[in-house]
């Protein structure tokens, strides 16, 4: 298995949701730290995960804002999108105001997910390593 570029620790600190006749959506609230060799950081406030279940099938979009160092050692923010229909599944797509690290916004990326107690662990890959 390959190394992670970033691995995220979630909390979960909240969550609603609804239910219909066919469908459900729950908004899942979250702290997260990410550690890795190109960034370290926390979220700067509850990132959000809005999951719903619409027709039969599933959709997760977790989003977040994380503020912290770059592995030049610069402050920078850095923005994440997981979606996917599984937690071990999913696309991310990054956004950073980093020079260090502007690379990852076209860089094509995959990310897993595993729970755990309370939260959840994600790992961002490279694609093709």
């Amino acid at each position: 298995m390959p190394k992670p570029i970033m691995t995220i620790n979630v909390e979960i600190t909240g969550s609603q949701s609804l239910s219909g006749e066919d469908h459900s959506v729950s908004l899942l609230h979250f702290h997260a730290e990410a550690e890795g060799e190109l960034f370290n950081g926390s979220t700067i406030e509850d990132g959000i995960d809005t999951q719903t279940f619409i027709g039969g099938k599933f959709n997760m979009s977790a989003r977040y804002m994380l503020e912290g160092k770059d592995f030049e050692g610069n402050c920078c923010k850095v923005f994440i999108e997981n979606s996917g229909s599984t937690l071990s599944d999913l696309t991310p797509k990054i956004v950073t105001d980093s020079e260090a690290l502007r690379f990852l916004q076209e860089q094509e990326l995959y990310a897993q997910g595993e729970s755990i107690g309370d939260g959840v662990i994600i790992k961002i890959y490279k694609q093709g390593e």
